[in-house]
C-alpha cells in the first residue's frame, strides 16, 4: 500500500510567497526599464491629450516631449528660467532634471531684484528635486502662477503648491500621475517596494505642509507614468491648489 507524503502547508505558503516576490520584482524590473513603475493597464488607451476633459473623463495619454496641447515645439530638456515683467517674476520652462532645485535656486539668488513671483510651464521630471526648489520657493516667499494654455505636468504640480499664493487660469492644465523614486529596481523587490512607499510618503508630507489637501495623491496613484490625469478647476479648488471663487 503506498501511502502517499503529507504537503507541509508551510511550505507551500512560503513557496507562494517566493512566487509573489519574484512576480513584483519582475514588474518592477520592467518598471525600471520604462523610467517608471506601473502594473499592466487591460482595455483601450487612454484618449490623446488634446483631447478636451470632462468630469469622469480626465485621464490622458501623456510623453514629456509632447506635453503642450496642440504645439510641436517641445518645451527645454531642462528647467530654464527666464526674467520677465521688468524683474518682478521668473519664468520656469522645460522638464525637472536631476540637480535642476540647486541650479535654480542659485540662479534666483543671483538675481539684483528679487522676484515676487514664480511663472511655471513644465511637463515635471525629478520629485526630489522639485520637492527641494518647492522648499526654497516657499521660504523665500514667493507666489507661483501659470499662464493661459500652459502646462503643470507629473512633479511640477510640487512647485505650482509652494506658492504662498497661486493663481491658475480655466484654460491652463495641471496634472498628476504616479512617480518614480528609485535609482534602480535591480534589487530585492521588498527593498523597491519600501523606496516607493517611503517617497509617497515624503510627497504627502510636503503638500500637508504647503497648504494642499494629500487627497489630490489618489488620483496620481492609480495613473500611469505614460499617462496624466488632468485635474478640473473645482478639483484644484477643492485640494486646496488656488482659492474658491466668489460667489
Amino acid at each position: 500500500m503506498n501511502v502517499q507524503p503529507k504537503r507541509n502547508p508551510i511550505g507551500r505558503v512560503l513557496v507562494g510567497v517566493l512566487a509573489f516576490q519574484l512576480l513584483l520584482a519582475a514588474l518592477l524590473f520592467v518598471g525600471d526599464l520604462q523610467n517608471g513603475f506601473s502594473l499592466p493597464r487591460m482595455g483601450p488607451k487612454a484618449p490623446a491629450l488634446t483631447e478636451p476633459v470632462r468630469p469622469g473623463d480626465q485621464t490622458r495619454r501623456f510623453s514629456p516631449k509632447r506635453a503642450v496641447p496642440g504645439s510641436d515645439t517641445p518645451l527645454p530638456e531642462r528647467l530654464t528660467l527666464t526674467v520677465v515683467s521688468g524683474g518682478a517674476a521668473v519664468l520656469l520652462e522645460g522638464a525637472i532634471e536631476n540637480g535642476d532645485a540647486v541650479r535654480i535656486s542659485k540662479q534666483i539668488e543671483d538675481l539684483r531684484e528679487a522676484p515676487d513671483r514664480v511663472i511655471l510651464n513644465s511637463p515635471g521630471g525629478s520629485v526630489q528635486d522639485a520637492l527641494e526648489l518647492g522648499r526654497a520657493l516657499r521660504l523665500a516667499g514667493l507666489e507661483t502662477e501659470m499662464r493661459s494654455g500652459d502646462i503643470c505636468y507629473s512633479a511640477c504640480p510640487y512647485l505650482l503648491a509652494a506658492g504662498v499664493t497661486r493663481t491658475v487660469p480655466n484654460d491652463a492644465f495641471v496634472g498628476v500621475h504616479q512617480h518614480y523614486f528609485g535609482k534602480s529596481t535591480i534589487l530585492p523587490a521588498f527593498a523597491a517596494v519600501e523606496d516607493i512607499q517611503r517617497g509617497q510618503g515624503q510627497v504627502m508630507r510636503y503638500l500637508d505642509q504647503m497648504g494642499i489637501d494629500p487627497l489630490v495623491m489618489q488620483h496620481a496613484l492609480v495613473t500611469p507614468p505614460n499617462e496624466i490625469y488632468v485635474l478640473l478647476p473645482e478639483e484644484l479648488e477643492r485640494y486646496r491648489f488656488i482659492e474658491k471663487a466668489a460667489q
